[in-house]
């Protein structure tokens, strides 16, 4: 039997409010690195990575990393609607940030209708309070607003990597996780799942689909 390169594929979005740290979040995981230096992204931007959930199946992660000011809206909303899970990003040392993340739900909630998506509530750039940066949403505030919603919450740090890959693989296994109650499924039209498919030369080859170019507006 051949072995698939990957079992299944999720389209996930970074939403929340522009320099809050999601292109900084989504480098780390990606690149094992922190970018010193990131212009704020214009549109949105692709990137993608690998992983396997707690019993070895493999997932192909589609990560949408969308602007977030205003002017963009019109142009990330439409990458909404194809996307199973989103992760809610602020900046704990923002407090607007934080203040307009249920904003930002209900916008998913909305575009992505049928559909109920998987949440995570990230908050970014722990490692300034650490340093002895001022934070202006405690821990106890977030996870209030996560229990009461819901979803999950985390704190992470794209400098030093605390957490960063815990706050994709929590969104990753509850998504696989429903589709293992059966309340995800597979169906045509819809890219926020996907069935995975085999190596070349594998009965399954016709599945192979071309890898989407990183995409941003100008």
């Amino acid at each position: 039997m051949v072995e698939p390169i990957f079992d299944y594929q999720f389209r996930l979005i970074l939403i929340g409010d522009s320099t809050v740290g999601k292109s900084s979040l989504l480098k780390y995981f990606t690149d094992g690195k922190f970018a010193e230096l990131s212009d704020p992204t214009v549109g949105v931007d692709f990137f993608a990575r690998l992983i396997e959930v707690k019993d070895g199946t493999r997932i192909k992660l589609q990560l949408w990393d969308t602007a977030g000011q205003e002017r963009f809206r019109s142009i990330t909303k439409s990458y909404y609607r194809n996307s199973v899970g989103a992760l809610l990003v602020y900046d704990v040392c923002n407090r607007a940030s934080f203040e307009h993340i249920p904003q930002w739900m209900m916008e998913a909630r909305r575009h992505i209708e049928p559909h109920r998506p998987v949440f995570a509530l990230v908050g970014c750039k722990l490692d300034l309070v650490t340093n002895g940066g001022r934070r202006e949403v405690s821990k106890e505030e977030a996870r209030a607003f996560a229990d009461e919603h819901g979803v999950h919450h985390i704190e992470t740090s794209a400098k030093t990597g605390v957490n960063v890959e815990e706050a994709f693989r929590t969104v990753t296994q509850e998504v696989y996780n429903r589709i293992q109650t059966g309340e995800y499924k597979v169906e045509d039209g819809w890219d926020g799942i996907k069935t995975g498919f085999a190596r070349p030369g594998g009965l399954d080859f016709n599945l192979v689909e071309a890898e989407p170019a990183k995409s941003s507006c100008c």
